[in-house]
């Protein structure tokens, strides 16, 4: 029986026009309805996942910048404990940016800390693209004397040509030890310390839940939710997910054009035919 849900955002929760469509908002709240926890797991930063949390009516721990960050639900003030926190180290951070500076001109490079999104330039075409997906504002700061005032700098991310994002990993594997580097997508390189994952940070929550990894269903679409697709009792791939990805989970729903996470939920949580 499945005692908890944790869910990917984008390519899962959301449809390719960043939505949540009504149906998959009725049966998250059936499941809330049910006393099953369900938990947003995202590479994003608390504000752009937030803001879904209130869009589907639920107050659960939320694990951002793919396991980097977890907060614990809202208190009655709107706050939020910190239950876990891994940050890169600073060194490291300070040579990727002199390396995308000195040999990426074409990268735009951001800067994320708890709840706050650093940028160089705001007006950056790669800001603003994802600022109109994330719905949240940046920091415009220079961001070398940003890493000098010591904040805890959970998530880099870099933006760029396919052909640049590709060989900024290429160059980033080889020379800066400790990290973690996935895309997202063609276009967006995630780099995280390299003890980061979204499964451990499941494991934080277990004990608040009171829960086994047997007794929970991780879902999504790309290849940063492998490790927990793999750790959960069930784990579920969408529709819309690599290859790669439906070959090591237990079972493949729609995809999120297709309502595949209300799909999911529905065959393996609510066991309705």
């Amino acid at each position: 029986m499945i005692k908890a849900i944790f869910s990917d955002i984008d390519g899962t929760l959301l449809n390719s026009r960043h939505q949540i469509t009504p149906d998959t908002k009725t049966v998250i709240q059936e499941v809330k309805q049910r006393d099953i926890p369900f938990v947003l797991v995202s590479a994003r930063m608390p504000s752009g996942i937030l803001s879904l949390q209130q869009e589907l009516e639920i107050n659960e721990p939320v694990i951002c910048y793919s396991g980097a960050l977890v907060l614990g639900g809202s208190d009655a003030h709107g706050g939020r404990e910190t239950l876990h926190s891994i940050g890169l180290n600073n060194n490291s951070v300070r040579a990727m940016l002199h390396i995308v500076g000195t040999g990426f001109p074409g990268i735009s490079i951001s800067l994320y800390s708890y709840d706050h999104w650093i940028v160089g330039d705001r007006f950056d075409p790669w800001v603003i693209q994802e600022q109109e997906i994330i719905k949240v504002d940046p920091i415009e700061r220079e961001l070398s004397a940003y890493i000098e005032e010591d904040h805890e700098i959970h998530k880099i991310l870099c933006m760029g040509s396919p052909e640049e994002i590709n060989r900024l990993e290429r160059t980033l594997q080889s020379v800066i030890p400790g990290i973690s580097i996935y895309k997202s997508k063609d276009t967006y390189l995630e780099i995280m310390d390299e003890m980061v994952s979204k499964s451990y940070a499941i494991r934080e929550l277990e004990e608040v839940f009171h829960i086994s990894n047997r007794e929970l269903m991780a879902i999504g679409d790309n290849y940063n939710d492998i490790d927990m697709i793999l750790y959960a009792g069930v784990g579920i791939a969408m529709g819309n997910a690599p290859e790669e990805v439906k070959r090591i989970a237990d079972k493949v729903t729609l995809s999120n054009d297709e309502d595949g996470l209300k799909d999911g939920i529905e065959r393996f949580v609510l066991i309705r035919p």
